[in-house]
């Protein structure tokens, strides 16, 4: 069973990744009507990944006997400047979903909770892929500029690092 200090942190990642999907929905839309479509179905993707980042954590409280809270969301933001901007938001938002994270690991290891700990060792390494990801991405847009066929070669090179989503929309 889930303590309770756990299960309100978990309910508290559970609503971070809502809101990521709705984030990465928003950027997407962003993205699509600014003419980047490579950086579209990436986006669309990441809002798809976030989702079952979601439901997996959802599931776990469930399943550890808590009671899993169905999240209210704020509006996520809906504009940006330009590719820069979005991708610094991408990424500022994973570092503080990985410090999260490591908050909850930390907890459940104060707990001896082991099955939490096991549970969010997944979590742990898709953070690290993510940020790693979003550090790429975000230094390419750098290095490559965003000036004339900058940005046609970054949205291209972003739309490369779309994953297939199974519940993918755009196609």
């Amino acid at each position: 069973m889930v303590g309770k200090k756990l299960e309100k942190l978990l309910n508290e990642q559970l609503e971070m990744e809502a809101y990521a999907s709705s984030s990465y929905l928003a950027m997407a839309s962003w993205c699509e009507v600014n003419g980047l479509d490579g950086s579209a179905t990436f986006f669309y993707n990441q809002s798809d990944e976030e989702r079952m980042h979601m439901l997996k954590l959802f599931r776990f409280i469930n399943e550890r006997g808590g009671h899993a809270i169905t999240p209210s969301l704020k509006k996520p933001k809906t504009s940006f400047k330009n590719i820069l901007e979005l991708m610094e938001t991408f990424l500022e938002h994973e570092r503080s979903v990985t410090e999260a994270v490591n908050k909850l690991v930390y907890i459940a290891g104060q707990e001896k909770d082991y099955t939490s700990l096991n549970f969010l060792q997944w979590y742990i390494s898709e953070q690290h892929e993510e940020e790693t990801l979003a550090r790429t991405l975000l230094d390419k847009i750098k290095l490559i500029g965003m000036q004339g066929s900058g940005l046609y070669l970054i949205d291209k090179e972003i739309g490369l690092k779309a994953t297939p989503s199974v519940n993918n929309t755009t196609e």
